[in-house]
C-alpha cells in the first residue's frame, strides 16, 4: 500500500516535526515525509530532516506578498508530488485562498484544547483564566486562526505552581504523542472530515484517550 506523502512546514526548531519523523522511520507508518519546507534559513527543523534524509526547502518570505509567497509554496508542494501538509511550528498566517486551494488537506497543531486559547502566548492564556486542565489539539485547518475540524486531542492537568514554561513543555510532550496518531489516523482514512466535523472510524483502543468523542 501506497505511503501518503506529506510536507511539513517549519519556521523553528521543528520538536513535532520530530515526533513526525520518529514515527514515519517505521516503514509500516502510513505516511512519508517528502519535504521539509521552511520560511526560515536557520530553523533548527531543516537539521532535523537533512539528518534523516529528508529533502528540504527554503522559501524566504520577507519582501514578498502573502499571495507571491504562497505560490511559489504551492509550486513545490505540487513539484514534489504532497497529498497532505502538516504545519509544525509554522509562524506564517495562511490566506483564505490557500487554505481553500488545499482544503481539509492541511493539519495543524495548537498547545490547548480548541476552542478555548486561540492565538499566541496559550500558556500563560491558561494560567491567566485559572484553568485546570489544558492540552494540545490537532486539526484540519480552515481560514480563520486555529480553527476547524478537531481530529485529535489530549488533556494536561494544570498544576498549582506551574509556571508557563513547565506548563508548556509538559503539553509538549502530549503533542510528541498526538501529532504522529493523528496523521496516522488521516494517512489510513480513519479520520474523515464531514462539514465541521471529523467521523472517526476503527479507533484502537488504545488511541481512545487521545482522540475526541466519536460519533
Amino acid at each position: 500500500m501506497a505511503r501518503l506523502k506529506v510536507a511539513a512546514l517549519i519556521s523553528g526548531r521543528g520538536s513535532n516535526l520530530q515526533a513526525l519523523i520518529d514515527a514515519a522511520a517505521d516503514p509500516t507508518y502510513p505516511a512519508e515525509i517528502v519535504l521539509v519546507l521552511s520560511n526560515n534559513a536557520d530553523a533548527y527543523g531543516l537539521q532535523r530532516a537533512s539528518a534523516a534524509g529528508i529533502a528540504t526547502l527554503v522559501i524566504d518570505h520577507r519582501g514578498k506578498e502573502r499571495p507571491a509567497f504562497e505560490a511559489e509554496i504551492d509550486a513545490a508542494l505540487r513539484r514534489n508530488g504532497v497529498e497532505l501538509i502538516c504545519l509544525a511550528g509554522f509562524m506564517r498566517l495562511l490566506t483564505a485562498g490557500f487554505a481553500e486551494r488545499w482544503r481539509d488537506r492541511i493539519l495543524n497543531i495548537h498547545p490547548s484544547l480548541l476552542p478555548a486559547f486561540k492565538g499566541l502566548h496559550v500558556h500563560e492564556q491558561v494560567l491567566a483564566a485559572g484553568a485546570r486542565f489544558t492540552g494540545c489539539t490537532v486539526h484540519v485547518v480552515r481560514p480563520e486562526m486555529d480553527a476547524g475540524p478537531i481530529i485529535a486531542q489530549a488533556a494536561v492537568p494544570v498544576a498549582p505552581d506551574d509556571t508557563a514554561d513547565s506548563l508548556a513543555a509538559r503539553v509538549l510532550e502530549a503533542e510528541h504523542r498526538l501529532y504522529p496518531l493523528a496523521l496516522r489516523l488521516v494517512a489510513e482514512g480513519r479520520a474523515i472530515v464531514e462539514g465541521d466535523l471529523v467521523r472517526l472510524e476503527r479507533v484502537a483502543a488504545a488511541e481512545t484517550s487521545l482522540l475526541n468523542p466519536t460519533r
